[in-house]
């Protein structure tokens, strides 16, 4: 699809405007989802003069992680770009890879007598984060003849890279993630996926041995669980696939991460909505594709806290209209993938999108609830179709064929 689209592009002024709701889907509770208790009117209004409808990230019945959520979005296929979600936190964090490197995405978490406790470690405060991590790299530099790079992130995550001596063949990173995913479990042991990953193996084996020694006195953060262990994959940029000069906004460094590795300008910034919105108009002049990301819809689902999701998307909601007032040429409000509070976790399910331009039905959908997106023109369809869609309405993509 990208060959396709990148023979088609043609140039234009228009803006394209990607808001990402992350984790934005839902289930009903006590008959009603989230977007339906939220008091949202400023969306309900857009949905009606957009196109609306429901997109799966991966494929039907298959729950997406953020990361292919994300690549889906830009375009890319996530079952052919499957990237370790090490490499975007790294990223994301300002950590430059090289071949040599294996990145993984870790938290900190609480474990009593083997069995972890809390694997976000009550979600501790990002300066005490920053001091434990500090800590860990002023006693952990190196472990044989491998360098080790730790770069703490918000709450309890950090990053952690191994740069080895030399580069590493393909399938050295395939290690199993130690997070057992659930609290009341013990941490799983470090298992490699393929031979060539059983020298890496060992290798972290030593690191988790030293970092469990160097924190066991924390009082939430005495552990830590690894995740995502991954190499730098070639990828197309996406400048170069779709014509457009890019720009991310996002507080959380995984999303810069992602951005980063497919050529969109990522700088860091903090804040919440309203300091994400203030950079948007900011550099509004300054680019023609903008992807806005909103975390904590996502956090407050996999808390399991309906309320506060849902006073989340309103909190949005609110904020809507001084977007509005940029009057993009194509303006998208979606999700990544669905969190529905009930399941505290990501879920399988088709996300709720709204897509307004010049040259769609619209009235069709009297709500942005995942009800009313079901009856919308774009019905259910594959993420991947989305940045064609995008070009599309903003008059940037030539016809094919005669």
């Amino acid at each position: 699809m990208q060959k396709l689209i990148k023979d088609l592009i043609q140039k234009n002024n228009t803006k394209i405007l990607l808001i990402v709701l992350d984790g934005l889907g839902g289930l009903p509770v006590k008959g009603k989802t989230e977007l339906e208790v939220a008091q949202i009117p400023n969306l309900d209004a857009l949905a009606t003069q957009s196109a609306c409808g429901l997109h799966i990230p991966i494929a039907m019945g298959i729950t997406p992680g953020s990361g292919p959520g994300h690549l889906s979005l830009f375009g890319y296929d996530p079952i052919e770009w499957q990237i370790g979600r090490g490499v975007l936190e790294a990223l994301g964090l300002g950590i430059e890879l090289k071949k040599t490197d294996i990145a993984l995405r870790a938290n900190y978490a609480t474990v009593e007598g083997g069995i972890v406790k809390d694997r976000r470690a009550g979600r501790i405060p990002t300066e005490e984060n920053k001091e434990i991590t500090e800590r860990l790299q002023e006693k952990i530099r190196k472990i044989d003849d491998v360098e080790v790079i730790f770069a703490p992130g918000m709450e309890h995550r950090l990053a952690i890279v191994l740069r080895f001596p030399e580069p590493l063949p393909k399938g050295s990173a395939s290690i199993k993630d130690t997070d057992p995913q659930k609290e009341g479990k013990p941490p799983i042991s470090v298992t490699p996926g393929m031979p060539q990953a059983k020298g890496i193996a060992k290798i972290v084996e030593k690191l988790i041995s030293l970092i469990s020694e160097t924190i066991k006195n924390e009082r939430k953060a005495n552990f830590i669980l690894l995740r995502g262990f991954s190499q730098v994959p070639d990828i197309p940029h996406f400048e170069e696939v779709y014509g457009l000069k890019p720009l991310a906004i996002a507080t959380y460094p995984m999303y810069r991460g992602l951005a980063k590795l497919i050529g969109i300008d990522a700088p860091a910034i903090t804040g919440d909505i309203e300091e994400e919105i203030d950079f948007l108009k900011k550099n509004y002049n300054g680019y023609d594709f903008f992807f806005l990301h909103v975390k904590k819809i996502d956090s407050y689902g996999e808390d399991g806290n309906f309320e506060g999701k849902a006073s989340k998307i309103e909190e949005f909601d609110k904020a809507l209209p001084e977007i509005l007032g940029l009057n993009p040429d194509v303006l998208i409000i979606t999700g990544d993938h669905s969190t529905p509070s009930v399941l505290k976790s990501h879920s399988w399910h088709p996300v709720p999108l709204l897509l307004r331009s010049p040259y769609v039905l619209g009235n069709i959908c009297k709500a942005f609830t995942e009800r009313e997106c079901i009856k919308g023109e774009l019905g259910i369809f594959p993420t991947v179709n989305l940045m064609p869609l995008a070009l599309a309405n903003a008059g940037r993509l030539k016809k094919f064929g005669a």
